[in-house]
């Protein structure tokens, strides 16, 4: 069977590139996020790190945590800008629900894998995980080194 081809984000603003090699990554959904405006700008400047974020379900509502978003030299006097504050995902209740049940019932944990604009809102990738544990790290690298090799050989006949 053909491999699924894989959705590329024309307008992305961040990638979690160490989520594939930490987490067997699952069940993907997408989200909007509640910003301020001081937010979006420094997005638009590219200035976002998604690397320590993670989603956390609290109350019945899941928050965007650990993604830091480095404010604007330029940004208003009178607002006290919180790098990594709690962002509060905006997602319908059968996917809240889907999330809550895998992570509590099945072990999963929820990660951000990568940040874009989808008509002029931001939007996040997030993604149901299980952690990866050192060997299945290291037998990811060498199936990856494998196949490159492969391509590599048969490329040259």
């Amino acid at each position: 069977m053909a491999k699924k081809p894989v959705k590329k984000h024309s307008n992305t603003i961040a990638l979690n590139k160490k989520a594939k090699h930490d987490f067997f990554i699952e069940d993907k959904f997408e989200a909007g996020v509640a910003l301020q405006g001081w937010e979006v700008k420094s997005l638009r400047a590219g200035r976002v790190q998604m690397r320590d974020g993670y989603v956390a379900l609290q109350n019945g509502e899941a928050y965007l945590t650990g993604v830091l978003i480095t404010p604007l030299q330029t940004a208003s006097t009178h607002i006290r800008p919180e790098q990594s504050r709690a962002r509060k995902l905006l997602l319908n209740r059968r996917e809240l629900d889907r999330l809550v049940g895998a992570v509590e019932r099945q072990g999963f944990t929820v990660i951000p894998t990568a940040m874009y604009w989808k008509h002029n809102r931001v939007k996040v990738e997030i993604c149901l995980a299980k952690g990866k544990q050192q060997h299945d790290k290291r037998t990811t690298l060498k199936d990856k080194d494998w196949a490159r090799e492969k391509q590599r050989i048969l490329k040259r006949g």
